[in-house]
């Protein structure tokens, strides 16, 4: 029980860390579209619907890097599931916008909007990944002990 108590506590900061991201990336993402293409995306339904699953997304990212990292301090664990959950994100965003374009040219003009995509997710799950290593080295959320 105490450590399922520990990954819910890591799986709440975590949301908290990747909505933060999310809206972050939202207010830069605003503030380029009012000015390059005069308009304002505003809260309407589909951010709600983003916002509600990066939530969800940041809070199994945290009980998942919980679980990766464990007691070690190894830069490659933490970096590959940053990596995985921000590559998985971005490429399904990715994979939707490409079922959308009508030919070949629209791939190719897609490709730094692809860039883009993946870097937020990174970015998203990096610093989700920041907070909980900063919670884990204050002994607010213990880390998950290994076995061996």
């Amino acid at each position: 029980m105490p450590e399922r108590l520990e990954s819910l506590k890591a799986a709440i900061l975590a949301s908290f860390g990747a909505i933060f991201a999310f809206m972050i990336i939202s207010q830069i993402n605003n503030l380029i579209q009012i000015k390059f293409f005069i308009f304002n995306s505003s809260f309407d339904l589909y951010w709600w619907l983003s916002a509600a699953i990066v939530l969800f997304s940041g809070f199994l990212f945290g009980v998942t890097y919980r679980y990766i990292i464990r007691d070690d301090n190894n830069f490659q664990l933490k970096a590959g599931g940053v990596m995985a959950f921000g590559l998985v994100r971005g490429l399904v965003q990715a994979d939707t916008k490409l079922a959308m374009a009508s030919d070949i040219n629209d791939i190719f003009s897609l490709a730094l909007p692809f860039a883009v995509l993946l870097a937020e997710n990174v970015f998203l799950f990096g610093l989700a990944a920041i907070l909980l290593d900063v919670a884990i080295q204050n002994s607010w959320i213990k880390a998950f002990k290994s076995d061996s």
